[in-house]
């Protein structure tokens, strides 16, 4: 490990504001210095350097430093980077509590992770509790937006029901479209992107299945 410390590391790059968004009021905020402490341990116990770090995900080492600090929380996009280079799942990164036999996820103490212009939302359905193979969300997309998701770990899947509005789901290179009620399971280790042509809110529930091998934090 290098001996310069992640405050030496961060000052020494420019900031990639394009990466990151400021902790918001609120719940998105609770998550700050939860994957920040997740990315320095998984990150140090790797034996990888921020240096290192930002080649294998392609996040600036300017960014990685910010979220390790708990500076700035990540979009979804830079924790989906940050997930794939540790080969760890979406959930091992915003996991904070000790497992429990009963957990209650209540609407009003939801973390919600969002894209850089805020158009689309992410809701985790399940506690944080402990890395999991299955995770749950509901999704969010505003009218007339896009988000673009790249391939996830090898062996991922998504099963997705439309609960309101109309989707457009391209996976690598085709396109598939949606109504209210229509439901799409496919491989998500391909570029693949959600579109909403309507002019109302899209909402969306999403079941993420990762292969065992990510799981090991």
């Amino acid at each position: 490990m290098p001996k310069s410390s992640i405050v030496d590391e961060f000052y020494s790059s420019s900031l990639a504001s394009s990466e990151i968004t400021p902790p918001p009021a609120g719940s998105a905020a609770d998550l700050t210095p939860i994957v920040g402490a997740n990315l320095r341990r998984l990150r140090v116990k790797r034996g990888l350097s921020l240096e290192r770090m930002a080649k294998a995900s392609g996040v600036s080492r300017a960014m990685l430093g910010q979220i390790e600090l708990g500076h700035s929380t990540p979009t979804i996009n830079v924790v989906w980077k940050i997930a794939r280079a540790l080969d760890v799942s979406f959930s091992t990164l915003i996991t904070e509590q000790a497992a429990s036999s009963t957990a209650l996820v209540l609407r009003d103490r939801a973390k919600l992770l969002t894209s850089q212009d805020g158009s689309f939302t992410s809701r985790a359905l399940f506690p944080f509790d402990e890395p999991r193979n299955v995770e749950f969300y509901e999704l969010n997309l505003a009218a007339h937006s896009i988000e673009e998701a790249d391939p996830h770990p090898a062996g991922t899947t998504e099963n997705l029901v439309v609960t309101s509005g109309a989707l457009e789901l391209t996976v690598g290179k085709v396109r598939h479209q949606l109504g209210t009620g229509d439901a799409v399971f496919f491989e998500a280790d391909v570029p693949h992107s959600y579109r909403n042509p309507g002019s109302a809110n899209l909402t969306m529930y999403l079941v993420m299945s990762y292969a065992n091998r990510v799981i090991g934090a």
